[in-house]
């Protein structure tokens, strides 16, 4: 115990030099390694250069209180256990301290019996060396091929755990690219909860799945009687990721009146909800995702630059399922597991041959189309192995039986055997057909947006017919 104390570094931090000189004198006959600062604005300095694992602070100080100070340390993951000293204490300042800006410990100035203080710096420095062990472990899983829900040990996800984690802490928008199914949104629940963040909410939301005329109410929120409809107020995405992270999935098809919004959103650091008078601090990490390049979009004149380059300030690429596929059997295995317990199965293992057979494959649809595949074959084969005859009808480029179809009532028979995507796609291709390709009245008929048709579309590699 005694080896652990001469290694544990203290911070000290209050303006009262006698206060500050007597406390950290003491400290160090208790074996402890001490630094001291006046303020919360020094004790900010003195963080990055001495790196403490616990610091002892003021609560009332100039420059920037005790409380700013744990305000700011609160978002950064390798902040020091903290233990707040004060000499106006009440209990409800004890819980906010406590609970809103994660002290360690809170205690009454002046200090009556120091063996308090003693046992707090043993309890924090090892709640501090619990923390360490946390991260240290961790980094061993990347190694090992998991990083939060990512699972992946080829060369490429390694290269992508190591972004993810230097990004991490830091308060930085990201843009994390890839293809539809590559794990996008995985990708930036990583990356929060690998920050200090991570006790905040994530709130994700798809640009593509989302009408433009409820976008910027979805964003920013309004006031009741803002528009027809809004009965009642209601907080937008980025007030409800206060203190957390927001993921703006598929970036590229925000409209382009919402996005010069957004930027100014981005650069004040406030937002005002629709119908709103007053504006609202943020404090937010704003992590961006989109499955197509961005130039292109931006050329055409459908995407500002001057927002790219507010979001794209980390690039993350994801590569594709067909690009790593050293990854299937780890991948397998992890979905196997999950699927287990959802279903309730006891599929052990998947046969060389059906391996085989996804090695070969080019996976379009990325990990989520090899998700897909899995779950229909484990709810097959219930338990054992799983086998090729457990695998979608046509996987891997075998001929695909086209259902049937009654030419007098044009009804749809999807045969036994078909994923949802696959009968998916076969009613949108029959009602295009249905409508000499006139996606308007296709999108009328299926009861989607033409955006969301034209995104299945473009999925599928269909052709667009003439609108």
């Amino acid at each position: 115990m005694e080896t652990e104390r001469q290694v544990t570094r203290v911070l000290v931090v209050d303006d009262e030099e006698s206060q500050r000189t007597g406390l950290a004198g003491r400290i160090r006959l208790w074996g402890y390694s001490v630094e001291t600062a006046a303020d919360g604005q020094e004790a900010l300095e003195k963080i990055a250069a001495f790196e403490p694992h616990v610091m002892v602070t003021d609560l009332n100080m100039p420059r920037m209180t005790g409380g700013e100070l744990l305000q700011r340390l609160k978002t950064q993951t390798n902040a020091p256990v903290s233990i707040v000293l004060t000499a106006h204490g009440s209990l409800e300042t004890a819980v906010n301290m406590m609970h809103d800006l994660g002290a360690f410990w809170y205690l009454d100035k002046p200090l009556t019996e120091p063996r308090a203080l003693e046992l707090l710096l043993q309890r924090a420095a090892a709640q501090s060396q619990l923390e360490e062990h946390a991260e240290r472990l961790e980094r061993q899983l990347s190694y090992q091929g998991l990083l939060g829900e990512m699972v992946g040990a080829s060369g490429k996800m390694q290269e992508v755990f190591a972004l993810v984690q230097q990004v991490a802490p830091s308060r930085a928008a990201v843009l994390i690219t890839g293809e539809s199914g590559t794990g996008k949104e995985l990708a930036a629940r990583a990356i929060h909860m690998l920050s200090g963040r991570r006790a905040g909410p994530f709130v994700a939301i798809n640009c593509a799945a989302m009408p433009d005329t409820l976008m910027e109410s979805e964003l920013f929120g309004h006031e009741k009687g803002a528009f027809t409809g809004a009965v009642e107020r209601r907080a937008g995405c980025f007030e409800l990721a206060q203190n957390g992270t927001v993921l703006l999935d598929e970036i590229g098809d925000m409209p382009i009146a919402t996005q010069a919004k957004l930027l100014r959103v981005l650069e004040d650091g406030r937002v005002r909800r629709l119908g709103g008078k007053s504006e609202i601090q943020l404090d937010v990490r704003v992590i961006a995702a989109t499955n197509a390049p961005l130039d292109n979009a931006i050329r055409e004149g459908r995407f500002r630059e001057d927002l790219y380059y507010r979001l794209n300030v980390f690039p993350i690429p994801l590569p594709p399922l067909r690009d790593r596929k050293d990854d299937l059997a780890v991948l397998s295995s992890a979905l196997l597991e999950d699927l287990n317990r959802k279903h309730s199965t006891k599929v052990t293992d998947i046969l060389p041959d059906v391996m085989d057979r996804f090695r070969a494959y080019n996976w379009p649809g990325n990990v989520r189309e090899l998700r897909n595949v899995l779950e229909r074959a484990v709810i097959l084969a219930g338990e054992g192995s799983l086998q090729a005859q457990h695998l979608p009808p046509g996987f891997g480029g075998a001929p695909i039986p086209a259902p049937a179809l009654t030419s007098d009532s044009g009804e749809l028979r999807i045969p036994v055997g078909y994923t949802i995507e696959q009968a998916e796609r076969a009613l949108i291709e029959l009602t295009l057909e249905h409508t000499k390709h006139n996606k308007t009245r296709a999108a009328e008929i299926l009861g989607i947006s033409q955006k969301t048709l034209f995104n299945k579309l473009k999925e599928y590699g269909a052709q667009a017919g003439a609108a």
